[in-house]
């Protein structure tokens, strides 16, 4: 037996059949947008993202960073200047030591936020 077409699962829409929306958000730059995908595109990557969640702790040496990281020091330098060219991290130097830490609270939270919401338990992708 053939079913009548479905009238509510049409492929497309018109502008009229939604309600308008207000502007819920400040409006925002595209250079702000570009800002915001190169902080993704660098914390895309596991290795940055666990030096990335260690700086979270406090300020770290690049030797203490190498040492828990179980990598190559110039591996982590390497790492931790792309970071900085991002400007999620900064570092100063004290003596012969390098500390890094990160830029700002945002990147923090940012951090905290992906990494609780990685741990939590997931629904499956029939529980919709």
């Amino acid at each position: 037996m053939k079913q009548a077409p479905n009238p509510t699962l049409s492929a497309e829409c018109e502008p009229k059949d939604h309600s308008p929306r207000g502007v819920t958000q400040a409006v925002v730059s595209e250079e702000a947008f570009q800002r915001a995908a190169r902080f993704f595109r660098a914390a895309g990557d596991v290795s940055r993202l666990k030096l990335l969640a260690r700086l979270a702790e406090g300020e770290w040496c690049v030797t203490e960073l190498a040492q828990a990281a179980h990598a190559a020091l110039p591996t982590v330098s390497q790492q931790l200047r792309l970071l900085r060219a991002e400007r999620l991290v900064t570092r100063r130097r004290v003596g012969k030591h390098v500390y890094y830490a990160l830029a700002d609270g945002h990147i923090r939270s940012l951090i905290a936020s992906a990494l609780e919401h990685a741990v939590e338990d997931q629904p499956s992708m029939n529980d919709d």
